[in-house]
């Protein structure tokens, strides 16, 4: 166990080198640029809808499902204003993470089509930005969030959050068309498929906590995360090396979707939890059939869930236990403060 953890240290913490090698500036650094160019290229009309004080309790209004938002969506924008809006975007995501937000956005093109919808509930630009206190000065975030995407981002100085952190697509995976084949969320998938897999009759019975899958993660868009009674499903402890390596390739997936120095802080999350992880599946073992996973920590929790549309509709997100909203860097911000 001791030598696996300091495997996975000296990994994330190489991964973390290498990345910064290609980066001049701290990710916060690069956020507060995004964030304020895109805020000078808005008119003041467009800035009134965008922005609000960092304490509004609008910054804990998140959801994943289509409907009404506030903030500025980028159908409103000019094409200018899209190209800052994306890069604000980017700046809180890696290659990865990017990469998949994008796609999911335009997945929406994919429904519009399916349903015969007229745009006004399945749009690829129905997407909306807001960013909530000032870039320049003091403890700030932003959001950028729509159907199946949730991006929630608290910058304290130099230490940055980026949870609850929400990623959904539907569908799946694209069975008809042009864009056939397409699966956006295929690792969180396969990964996590190939862990059970890897786990023994005995080890399954322990993991596999209910044969029906659930119809969505537990933990909804609530405001703080938290689950019924004590962890369950199969402790770290009682998996194979091989075995703790497919679990932490799968946090990892989830980890680096965001830029370097809070996929680091994700990865440190796991070595800290020692003994504490939990590995927990409901449903089908086999691919196409509803299923359900979670991994729990004193400190995170991921969920997924693929049930819906015969079990071609993801749902998955990060949530720190107590970190979401930032609010474990703003406690020991203020507690700072005041000393």
């Amino acid at each position: 166990m001791a030598t696996f953890w300091l495997r996975t240290a000296l990994g994330s913490g190489a991964c973390l080198m290498l990345g910064l090698a290609y980066e001049r500036l701290h990710s916060a650094d690069v956020m507060a640029q995004a964030a304020s160019n895109f805020l000078a290229s808005l008119t003041p009309e467009q800035r009134l809808r965008s922005t609000f004080a960092f304490e509004d309790e609008e910054r804990f209004n998140w959801h994943f499902v289509p409907r009404p938002r506030k903030g500025l969506s980028l159908q409103e924008m000019t094409p200018t204003q899209k190209h800052l809006a994306y890069a604000l975007l980017s700046a809180g995501l890696s290659r990865q993470g990017y990469l998949k937000a994008t796609t999911i956005m335009s997945l929406e093109e994919v429904l519009r089509i399916l349903e015969n919808d007229d745009g006004r509930r399945r749009n690829p630009e129905g997407y909306f930005f807001s960013i909530f206190g000032h870039p320049s000065s003091g403890p700030w975030g932003f959001r950028i969030e729509g159907h199946h995407l949730s991006l929630n981002f608290t910058i304290v100085g130099r230490r940055l959050s980026g949870s609850p952190n929400f990623l959904g697509a539907n569908p799946a995976e694209i069975r008809h068309g042009p864009r056939k084949g397409l699966r956006t969320l295929a690792r969180e998938e396969d990964l996590a498929r190939n862990l059970v897999e890897a786990l023994s009759e005995e080890q399954r019975r322990i993991a596999i906590v209910d044969k029906v899958a659930y119809p969505d993660i537990l933990t909804s868009a609530s405001r703080k995360a938290a689950l019924k009674g004590q962890p369950s499903g199969l402790s770290i402890t009682a998996m194979t090396a091989r075995q703790r390596e497919l679990l932490t390739d799968l946090v990892a997936e989830y980890a680096d979707n965001l830029a370097p120095e809070m996929a680091h802080k994700r990865m440190q999350q796991l070595q800290q939890a020692g003994t504490q992880v939990f590995f927990a599946w409901a449903g089908g073992t086999e691919r196409g059939q509803p299923h359900y996973y979670r991994i729990q920590t004193p400190s995170f929790l991921i969920e997924y869930d693929n049930t819906q549309d015969n079990a071609n509709h993801i749902h998955s997100v990060w949530r720190d236990l107590e970190g979401d909203f930032g609010l474990d860097l703003l406690g020991a911000h203020y507690e700072s403060s005041h000393r």
